[in-house]
């Protein structure tokens, strides 16, 4: 589990993923429905006509992600709607027995060694597909954020345009709107027992530590947004840099104290949401500096020597936790610096030395500064996850069951 798909394996074969994996978004392991017979199981609960577009549609699902290996995303969210449509279906006609008549079956993508799921809970089945479609969303976004044109791309030059910034943005909102629909509608509708047997990823701290750090993920790069943005101030770019230290702070205390970090995928995330937030960190205190510098006491110049210092020694831990991230299994590839990461690793430390020299003396003079670190401003968050409700069903599409007395 963990990072699984990056525009590495986009448009390539399945034979191809062998390839160390680039991360630049988190990305779930994808799962594929495995064959069922539907017809039997469903007989005079549906129509045939549904029983044979759910069946056709599984199957759809399962030959285009396993030919594609994941990465056909446009061609798996047409069928996954329609079949959440048909799904969302059967849940409203369960009264009539519908509950553990139908067996479902999923399997993990290109992973032949992890256990496959299988459930007779419907509810369990429309969280599988919509953890399906966020981990979708979150494919997508990793692939726009990662240059098309890959030359030049060992030596750290990476284009990506604003376009390709702001759809992955809207991606990742849309994911964010997913996770947070299952544990808010879905995982309080299936029973503790199922719940206690769901997989690692899609246990309610996990879904809830994903939906966070997608929008942290968001926010970062809105950051890089406004770096290169003449118009950004640079109380805008605190404030981003700051909103980001608060998200991935919130996503690694939802998941931190959860007994599944010692392995797998929690594990993986957990590792890759430390990493951001110390990134982000060594940002908002480069940014607070930079603000805090303005001011004409020599107590502003004392504290923001201060910041630049800290931001300078976090950016070296940030370094330290990508390669434990990275080295988590399953092995993944940390991208070149890219985005406001590309723009500070050379200049937060120059700026630190460089202010250290300039005012080096008032820190001995101002002993209160030095005591402690300036504390970062407290935002109000601007990013929230995309509203997320299920389809219509399709009218006409489920038949009523027979009545023995009609005769």
């Amino acid at each position: 589990m963990g990072c699984a798909t990056s525009a590495c394996a986009v448009g390539e074969s399945k034979n191809k993923r062998s390839i160390i994996q680039e991360s630049v978004v988190f990305v779930l392991q994808l799962r594929v429905p495995v064959q069922t017979d539907l017809q039997r199981q469903l007989k005079g609960v549906a129509s045939k006509t549904t029983i044979d577009r759910l069946a056709c549609l599984r199957n759809q699902i399962q030959l285009v992600a396993e030919d594609s290996g994941g990465s056909a995303i446009s061609e798996l969210r047409a069928p996954l709607e329609e079949y959440l449509s048909l799904l969302t279906g059967l849940i409203k006609k369960k009264d009539d027995g519908m509950e553990g008549c139908v067996e479902f079956k999923w399997k993990p993508l290109g992973d032949g060694g992890s256990a496959e799921l299988c459930f007779t809970n419907l509810w369990m089945e429309m969280l599988t597909v919509i953890h399906m479609m966020a981990a979708l969303a979150m494919a997508e976004a990793n692939s726009l954020m990662i240059p098309k044109n890959r030359s030049g791309s060992g030596h750290g030059v990476r284009v990506v345009s604003s376009g390709c910034k702001r759809d992955a943005v809207d991606l990742l909102l849309q994911a964010s709107g997913y996770l947070e629909f299952c544990t808010r509608e879905i995982l309080p509708r299936i029973a503790p027992d199922i719940k206690s047997k769901l997989p690692d990823d899609m246990q309610e701290s996990v879904l809830q530590t994903l939906s966070i750090q997608a929008l942290g993920q968001g926010t970062e790069i809105q950051l890089g947004l406004a770096v290169n943005s003449k118009k950004a101030t640079l109380s805008v770019k605190r404030r981003l840099a700051c909103e980001q230290v608060i998200y991935f702070s919130q996503a690694y205390q939802c998941l931190s104290g959860c007994a599944i970090v010692s392995h797998g995928c929690a594990k993986k995330l957990l590792l890759f949401i430390f990493w951001k937030f110390l990134e982000a960190k060594a940002a908002a205190y480069y940014y607070h500096g930079l603000v805090t510098e303005k001011g004409s006491e020599p107590a502003c110049h004392a504290s923001a020597v201060c910041c630049f210092l800290a931001a300078s020694e976090i950016l070296g831990e940030s370094k330290k936790a990508c390669l434990s991230f990275c080295l988590s299994p399953p092995v993944t590839r940390a991208p070149p610096m890219w985005g406001v990461m590309k723009h500070l690793s050379q200049k937060i430390p120059e700026i630190a030395f460089k202010k250290s020299q300039m005012y080096g003396y008032l820190l001995k003079e101002e002993e209160k500064v030095m005591q402690s670190l300036p504390e970062l401003p407290n935002f109000q968050l601007s990013l929230i996850p995309e509203e997320f409700e299920l389809p219509e069903m399709e009218a006409g599409s489920f038949a009523r069951k027979p009545d023995p007395f009609a005769y």
